[in-house]
């Protein structure tokens, strides 16, 4: 399982979208967790001057997803629905978000996941409900088994 957990992180960092979008970003996947790290940038901020509620979401959303994504190794999962609750403006620093497995079935799986900014305080909070896909997680570009 070790090689899937490398095979979905190189996937995420290599991903054309992560790799415009964010600055310094690790991510790292164990099973039924993964973790996300990011350096906040201006072009994140919405009118006000702090992280816009997209970027909370995509960071939460990514989490929960390879928390999933390192019990299913043969396909892709995807989103069947996300929750999200902002606690806290961001506006600078590095920020975590922590997914975690929460129900496994054949068929539907639920995580969660928590966004916190530099002084470890939570952000935002989210839970998903994740499927199987009919995509094979190898065929995946940056995936390498």
């Amino acid at each position: 399982m070790i090689n899937h957990y490398r095979g979905l992180e190189r996937m995420y960092l290599l991903a054309p979208y992560n790799q415009q979008l964010y600055d310094q970003t690790t991510i790292s996947v164990s099973e039924g967790q993964a973790v996300i790290t990011t350096l906040v940038n201006k072009r994140h901020f919405h009118g006000a001057g702090s992280m816009h509620g997209s970027c909370y979401f995509r960071m939460l959303d990514d989490a929960a997803f390879f928390a999933v994504n390192s019990l299913v190794s043969d396909y892709m999962v995807y989103t069947a629905s996300f929750e999200l609750k902002l606690t806290r403006p961001v506006s600078g620093g590095i920020i975590k978000s922590v997914g975690k497995i929460k129900h496994c079935s054949e068929k539907m799986y639920i995580a969660e996941a928590i966004l916190y900014d530099e002084q470890e305080r939570v952000c935002a909070l989210g839970t998903g409900k994740f499927m199987k896909s009919n995509i094979l997680v190898n065929e995946i570009p940056g995936y390498l088994k």
